[in-house]
């Protein structure tokens, strides 16, 4: 079960928590509908800033939104500009007052979908896969990973019959619940067609019980905020836009 199921639904519940936390009632459908398309518009219109993870939670007149970024100087902008611009855009997808938080990923070689993206962008760069792969596997052992795993599919360096090749060093349990495997699928688009990238991540075990709340206020290397939050206009971690 473990090969054929997304390793982070496979996990929810256990040691991961959901992406939106909210109560629907009897407007679910309206709300999984406008979570869908806040998502879409964010991927769409952060292209560029790396970002891993949204984190949506809602409460009767306000939404707020957590993004996980390893760029955060890029949403953030000059005196945070384009966070202020980012939050009129979306008020007009949604008629809630909406609150954005920017939350920077400490170490992105462990994130997976910051790793596959990089892949996927390098490969519409032209650059050779097995080196993008290569590249990308060494820098995330290097970062701590206890496994990582990629699997590319397509018309690889413009081969007429598609193919499927897959990299791995370390372990990957996937049907082991308590180890914390992060799972990326996104695609490059080549000249050639769509290339398929997987990836995924062992970052270690979780023992005992876990919170499954999103808490992203408290960094546990050094115990202050990291967040731009509460309507303030002060980015408290630390900003680095050349990664």
């Amino acid at each position: 079960m473990g090969q054929k199921v997304n390793p982070i639904s496979n996990r929810l519940g256990i040691i991961r928590g959901w992406d939106s936390n909210w109560y629907g009632g009897s407007n679910f459908g309206d709300n999984l509908l406008e979570d869908s398309k806040i998502r879409k518009y964010l991927d769409a219109r952060l292209a560029k800033a790396s970002v891993s993870r949204i984190v949506i939670e809602r409460t009767p007149k306000l939404i707020t939104i957590t993004i996980c970024t390893s760029r955060p100087g890029i949403i953030i902008g000059k005196g945070g500009q384009e966070v202020d611009k980012l939050k009129e855009e979306l008020k007009k997808i949604t008629d809630k007052d909406v609150q954005i938080n920017i939350f920077e990923v400490k170490k992105p070689d462990l994130d997976a979908t910051i790793v596959a993206k990089g892949i996927a962008r390098q490969i519409e760069g032209k650059i050779a896969y097995r080196r993008a792969i290569k590249m990308a596997i060494a820098n995330t052992m290097r970062a701590g990973a206890e496994g990582v795993k990629v699997q590319i599919s397509g018309r690889l360096n413009g081969a007429e019959m598609a193919r499927k090749e897959m990299y791995k060093e370390g372990r990957t349990p996937l049907h082991t619940f308590r180890a914390d495997i992060d799972y990326c699928q996104t695609q490059a688009l080549t000249k050639v067609g769509l290339i398929g990238i997987k990836v995924w991540i062992c970052r270690g075990e979780v023992y005992g019980k876990k919170d499954l709340a999103p808490d992203f206020t408290v960094e546990k290397d050094n115990g202050r905020g990291n967040g731009y939050g509460n309507g303030g206009r002060k980015f408290r971690g630390r900003r680095n836009n050349n990664r």
